[in-house]
């Protein structure tokens, strides 16, 4: 059974080999184009969640993609080192959770929904304590700055502006 996370007092941190962070955008008009970041840290603190992903820490399948994704036509990895994210409102309803907050990427902050499920507190079996949180959201890449696109030859774009964000967090309380 979820609990509300506002009620929740303390500190809990990002347990780091059970969460992730993906990204998919459409592709070439026809499919969907996935990445995620190895290094990131999440944090519930007396009911605020925030986050921060280390931006070179991106991982795609190809590296010189990931190369053109680090520049200025998409994240500027050298001015903006990382992703924030922080919490303005988290609304629980059961297990169904949504979250309020101000995302910054490339020097942009803008208010993003995320919604998904709320699982916890529980004890694992070494006797800690352990809030899952998953949640998605779908941003427009432009308004970051992330602009970096271009013609196909019938028509349409590369790339979508359209990014789903999914993020699968199990925290563990300090």
């Amino acid at each position: 059974m979820a609990t509300d996370v506002t009620t929740l007092p303390g500190t809990w941190n990002l347990d780091t080999v059970h969460s992730s962070a993906h990204f998919s955008v459409k592709h070439m008009v026809v499919a969907k184009f996935r990445g995620h970041f190895d290094e990131f840290g999440a944090q519930l603190v007396d009911g605020v969640l925030t986050g921060t992903v280390k931006v070179d820490s991106l991982v795609v399948k190809d590296e010189n993609l990931k190369g053109h994704l680090l520049t200025d036509d998409f994240f500027n990895a050298e001015a903006y080192p990382e992703i924030t994210f922080k919490s303005t409102s988290i609304d629980v309803d059961g297990e169904d959770v949504t979250v309020q907050g101000d995302l910054t990427i490339k020097g942009q902050t803008v208010p993003v929904t995320g919604k998904g499920e709320l699982s916890g507190p529980g004890t694992d079996i070494a006797g800690s304590e352990k809030l899952g949180i998953s949640l998605e959201t779908t941003v427009d890449r432009t308004q970051f700055g992330l602009n970096w696109n271009a013609d196909l030859p019938k028509g349409g774009k590369a790339l979508g502006n359209d990014v789903k964000v999914t993020v699968d967090l199990e925290l563990v309380k300090a």
